[in-house]
């Protein structure tokens, strides 16, 4: 079996190295190759012998993904549909804003959490991402980009729980942040989780980043109804989970809150929003809900979303109404499903071992 070494970190790499018969120093240099000039062959690695890249070829997995189609938003998001080497398909979207671009990547094909907003969910889960294919998304579409250096945020709120692959998830995001690495800041990657209790606890004693927790409702029943987590992780655990996790100073928490008319975006659940997360250092994103195919849910009116944002504010809870980007190619909050005709197209391009 081939070995991954996107799945790596830098000490791990080296022990590969050391025990492939190489000198450590050889495993830092890949390790470089791979993570900063994010190269797509050994025949780039020029400070390399010939042969020990021959050598690599055989015993090296290099390409973890193949893109297969990409969808380009009239507001200019790009969607990127991934094939995987066993036949399931991911997407990650490449988001513009003002003056940098966010990357929201995804930790699992298919999501068995079963929220009703939420059009990945919808399917059930297919598998686990091993950590080479999370980080390889953001390798590949850097790599695709006229001026990769303007991608400096990257958010898992792509297809999937993060925390419930969450092995992988943690060696990912210390590739993504670590100075050999992908070489992030730290404050400018987010894990959005729909509230695994457990895992919250572990990440804020693993490692540094933004947590970002998918709300929905302020009270048990409205939110089992829309989230099933909530029966095992109902709001009491969920909100002492949030209390207790690590915010550098500055930082806060933030509570997603996807508006669905009729059933979470009255006065009362404005109010009883404030009430649970009262005294709390966190922000909120009101988004309305995005429509896919097969739901019964719709969005609010944009008064009454602005309505929901006033009451808030008036309260002085820091909202925003966070507009979804990309929604003409299902590439908005809640719309990834990873689904492929392959009738229709075929593979843009094939990834090599």
């Amino acid at each position: 079996m081939k070995t991954d070494l996107k799945g790596l970190d830098a000490s791990q790499t080296e022990a590969w190295a050391a025990q492939s018969g190489l000198e450590p120093y050889r495993g830092r240099q890949i390790r470089h190759w791979l993570m900063n000039r994010l190269v797509r062959s050994f025949d780039e690695m020029t400070n390399i012998p010939k042969t020990l890249r021959d050598q690599l070829k055989a015993s090296v997995h290099l390409n973890p993904l193949t893109l297969v189609k990409t969808e380009n938003s009239r507001d200019t998001t790009r969607k990127y549909l991934f094939r995987l080497t066993d036949g399931h398909f991911i997407e990650s979207v490449l988001i513009p804003e003002r003056d940098h671009f966010t990357l929201c990547i995804s930790s699992q094909a298919g999501c068995a959490m079963g929220c009703r907003f939420c059009a990945t969910g919808h399917q059930g889960l297919q598998r686990n991402l091993k950590a080479s294919e999370i980080i390889e998304q953001a390798i590949w579409i850097k790599r695709d980009m006229a001026q990769p250096e303007r991608l400096t945020n990257v958010v898992l709120m792509g297809m999937g729980e993060p925390l419930a692959n969450y092995e992988a998830v943690l060696a990912a995001v210390k590739n993504l942040i670590s100075e050999d690495g992908l070489n992030l800041s730290h404050r400018r990657v987010t894990l959005s989780t729909s509230g695994l209790v457990p895992q919250m606890e572990r990440l804020g004693r693993d490692v540094t980043i933004n947590l970002a927790v998918s709300l929905n409702a302020a009270d048990d029943k409205t939110r089992s109804f829309l989230m099933p987590v909530n029966q095992t992780y109902p709001l009491n655990l969920l909100m002492d989970a949030c209390r207790r996790f690590p915010l550098p100073n500055r930082r806060m928490l933030t509570f997603e809150y996807i508006l669905i008319s009729g059933i979470n975006d009255r006065d009362r659940d404005a109010y009883n929003l404030m009430a649970l997360i009262g005294g709390m250092r966190a922000k909120i994103n009101l988004i309305p809900f995005n429509p896919f195919p097969g739901s019964e849910l719709s969005a609010p009116s944009m008064d009454r979303v602005f309505r929901f944002q006033n009451r808030l504010v008036e309260n002085h809870f820091t909202t925003m109404v966070r507009k979804s980007k990309g929604q003409d190619i299902s590439a908005a909050c809640g719309q990834l499903s990873g689904t492929f005709d392959a009738h229709h197209q075929q593979p843009v391009l094939d990834a090599s071992s």
